[in-house]
C-alpha cells in the first residue's frame, strides 16, 4: 500500500519517518498508563498538539473509525497513526513499539506465575481478583452511561447479559452481537438519534490502492471462517491462533471485552486455570500500553517451558492481526461507510450488546470467582471508589490491592 500523506503540516516525507515512528510510539508505550481513554489523550497530545501530524477534526474521525470496528480503540488508533505516516509498514511498526514495553512485562510476569505453582491460596492473587472486579465494574458503569442512554438500549444490554449467561462461550456471544446489530437497525434506522460521533472529513488518502484494501478485508473474513475448520484437526499452535484471532475479531467496545471472549476459549478448553487467567487480567491493569498485552501473558503461561515467550508472541500477534487487517482495509472506505444509516443504526445495538456481555462477565467469572465474604465486597467497593470518584491511577490501585491481599487475605 502506498504510504499515506502527511496531513496539515506541509512536511516533506523523509527516510527518517520510520525511526521517528519507532521512537515516538516506544516512548508512549512506556508512559501510557490509565487505560484506553487515557491513551487517546496521550496520542492527541503527541500527534495533534505537538507534532501536528493531523488536526483535531481528522483525529476524531480516526476515533470514529476505530470505534466502529471490532478491536481495542487505542491500539487501532496507534496503527492508523502509523499508517498516516508510512503506510502499512508504519502502522505495524507503531503497534509493535507501543505494545512492546507492556508485552515484555506481562511475559516476565507469566514466567513468575508459572514458577509459583499452585495459586489457589495466594493472597496477592486474591487481591488482583478483587481489583479486576472493580476495574470491570468501572468499565460497565462508564460504557453503560455512554452506550445505553435510552430504554431500548438498556433493555438490549440486560437481555444480552442474560443470554450470555445462559449460553456461555463464543457461540452465545456471537449470537448476542448479531442480534444487537439487527435490533439497532430495526429501532434506530428511521429515527434521528443523538450521537457523539464526529462529522468531519477523513483526511484524503493519496494514491490509495483500493484493490489491496479490499484484499485485506477479504483476508480478514477468510481467516475468520477458515481457521476454525482447519484447527479442528488437533495440534497446538493452530488452535491457539484460532482462539485469539476469533477473540480479536469480536472485541467491540474496548479491551475489557476480551475477558469473556478469551476465557470461554481458554479456560473452557482447559488450556489455563481460572486462577492464573484472572491473575494475568488483574496484573495487566497495572501496565502501560494496551490491555491486549494480556495475550502475551496467556500465551506464555499456556506454552510453558523456557521458550514459553514464543507462545506469548504468537498469541499477541493473533489477537492484534484482525485489527490490523480491518483498519488497513477500511480506512479508504470510511468516508462512504460512516454515512450509511444502516451502519450507524446497527452499531447502536451492537454497542448495547457489548455492555451486556461485559455485565455478564462481571458476574461470571469475576464476582463468582473472587467474592466469597463481606470483607471481599467491602474491599472491592473501596477499590472501585479509588478508581472512579477519586481517579487514582489504575496501576497504583492494582499494586495496592495485591499488597493488601498478601498481607490480610
Amino acid at each position: 500500500m502506498p504510504p499515506l500523506a502527511s496531513i496539515n503540516t506541509g512536511e516533506p516525507r523523509a527516510r527518517g519517518n520510520l525511526r521517528d515512528i519507532a521512537l515516538s510510539f516506544l516512548r508512549l508505550g512506556c508512559i501510557s498508563f490509565g487505560g484506553p481513554v487515557a491513551h487517546l489523550g496521550y496520542l492527541r497530545e503527541e500527534f495533534v498538539s505537538r507534532r501536528q501530524w493531523l488536526d483535531d477534526e481528522a483525529y476524531t474521525d480516526f476515533i470514529a473509525l476505530c470505534q466502529f470496528l471490532p478491536g481495542a480503540t487505542s491500539s487501532q488508533m496507534v496503527f492508523a497513526l502509523g499508517m498516516l505516516r508510512e503506510g502499512l509498514l508504519g502502522g505495524v511498526l507503531a503497534s509493535i513499539c507501543f505494545t512492546l514495553p507492556s508485552a515484555l512485562l506481562m511475559i516476565l510476569f507469566a514466567y513468575s506465575v508459572s514458577a509459583a505453582g499452585n495459586l489457589h491460596h495466594a493472597g496477592w492473587l486474591h487481591g488482583l481478583k478483587l481489583a479486576a472486579v472493580a476495574v470491570v465494574a468501572q468499565a460497565v458503569w462508564g460504557m453503560g452511561r455512554t452506550l445505553c442512554p435510552d430504554a431500548a438500549r438498556i433493555c438490549t444490554a440486560l437481555a444480552a447479559a442474560m443470554i450470555t449467561l445462559l449460553i456461555p462461550g463464543s457461540l452465545g456471544q456471537i449470537g448476542v452481537l448479531t442480534a444487537g446489530g439487527v435490533i439497532g437497525w430495526l429501532i434506530y434506522y428511521g429515527r434521528p438519534v443523538t450521537s457523539s460521533a464526529p462529522t468531519g472529513k477523513i483526511p484524503p488518502v493519496l494514491q490509495q490502492d483500493h484493490r489491496l484494501a479490499l484484499g485485506l478485508l477479504i483476508l480478514f473474513f477468510f481467516l475468520l471462517l477458515i481457521l476454525p475448520l482447519i484447527a479442528s484437526g488437533g495440534g497446538f499452535w493452530l488452535p491457539l491462533l484460532t482462539g485469539f484471532y476469533q477473540a480479536g475479531s469480536l472485541v467491540f467496545g474496548g479491551g475489557h471485552v476480551v475477558l469473556p471472549l478469551l476465557r470461554s476459549q481458554l479456560v473452557g478448553h482447559g488450556w489455563i486455570g481460572n486462577d492464573a487467567f484472572l491473575a494475568g487480567y488483574g496484573a495487566v491493569q497495572a501496565m502501560p500500553g494496551p490491555l491486549f498485552t494480556f495475550a502475551a501473558y496467556l500465551g506464555t503461561v499456556i506454552t510453558g517451558g523456557s521458550h514459553a515467550w514464543v507462545g506469548g508472541v504468537w498469541c499477541l500477534l493473533a489477537l492484534f492481526l484482525p485489527s490490523w487487517l480491518l483498519v488497513a482495509g477500511t480506512l479508504s472506505y470510511w468516508d462512504q461507510l460512516r454515512t450509511k444509516r444502516w451502519a450507524r443504526a446497527s452499531m447502536f445495538g451492537i454497542n448495547a450488546a457489548v455492555v451486556g456481555i461485559l455485565l455478564a462477565a462481571l458476574y461470571n467469572p469475576l464476582w463468582k470467582e473472587s467474592i466469597s465474604s463481606l470483607w471481599d465486597v467491602l474491599l472491592a467497593i473501596g477499590i472501585f471508589g479509588l478508581l472512579s470518584p477519586l481517579r487514582v491511577p489504575p496501576w497504583i490501585v492494582v499494586i495496592l490491592a495485591a499488597v493488601i491481599g498478601q498481607l490480610f487475605l
